[in-house]
């Protein structure tokens, strides 16, 4: 098992309902741990057997908004 953790950045977020909904996407993969989310980013520890950075993006997507980078945190 191998923990990395990234910030993504995200486009479209602009409030509270917004941060939640990205929280509980990426929430709802395997091995993934929320660290922060606030309108423009997110930082999350995950187990890279379970999970990697096309899952959360995917994740992220389905609720309605864009990664448009991921970067280590």
């Amino acid at each position: 098992m191998s923990q990395h953790t990234d910030t993504l950045r995200i486009d479209g977020m602009s409030c509270g309902h917004c941060v939640r909904a990205v929280r509980e996407a990426l929430e709802d993969l395997p091995g993934v741990e929320v660290a922060e989310v606030e309108v423009g980013r997110a930082t999350v520890r995950y187990d890279d057997a379970q999970t990697g950075p096309a899952d959360l993006a995917a994740a992220v997507e389905e609720a309605g908004y864009t990664v448009s980078a991921t970067e280590p945190a």
